[in-house]
């Protein structure tokens, strides 16, 4: 009986001991001469970090800092052509009427299909006044 009982807790050890271990972060860490760089793995972004004061600083990379702002002042002026056009009552999608051509190709399409559609329904309404047992061409065959 004590066998079991020193697996079963030889167990528990074994899955506490594993379930303690740290999964893989966010973050990956190298140290270089002036600190501590900071590759983010979900954005490939990199931050220098330094302690300073008691406290540990990060700032973006320079070139990914450059490449921030340019991105940002992108926006900026795309925002701000925006709201002026906004203001002048200006609309960014303004709908594109049809040309009198594309208006006489549609009617043309539409009133083809509505005689066949009229076609159908003349065959149908004939069909319908043929006396049971006989076709228009003679009788029914069986």
């Amino acid at each position: 009986m004590l066998i079991p009982v020193l697996a079963l807790g030889g167990v528990f050890a074994a899955v506490t001991v594993f379930a303690q271990e740290p999964a893989p972060g966010r973050y990956a860490m190298q140290k270089t001469d002036s600190g501590i760089a900071r590759l983010d793995t979900q954005t490939g972004e990199v931050s220098l970090c330094q302690e300073g004061n008691g406290e540990m600083v990060c700032r973006m990379a320079a070139d990914e800092r450059t490449a921030f702002e340019l991105e940002l002042d992108l926006l900026t002026k795309r925002v701000e052509t925006l709201e002026k056009a906004v203001g002048e009552g200006q609309t960014a999608l303004k709908p594109r009427l049809p040309t009198e051509e594309e208006i006489d190709q549609t009617m043309s399409i539409m009133e083809r299909m509505m005689r066949s559609f009229m076609g159908i329904v003349k065959d149908l309404e004939r069909e319908d006044k043929t006396p049971s047992g006989k076709t228009e061409d003679g009788p029914q065959k069986t």
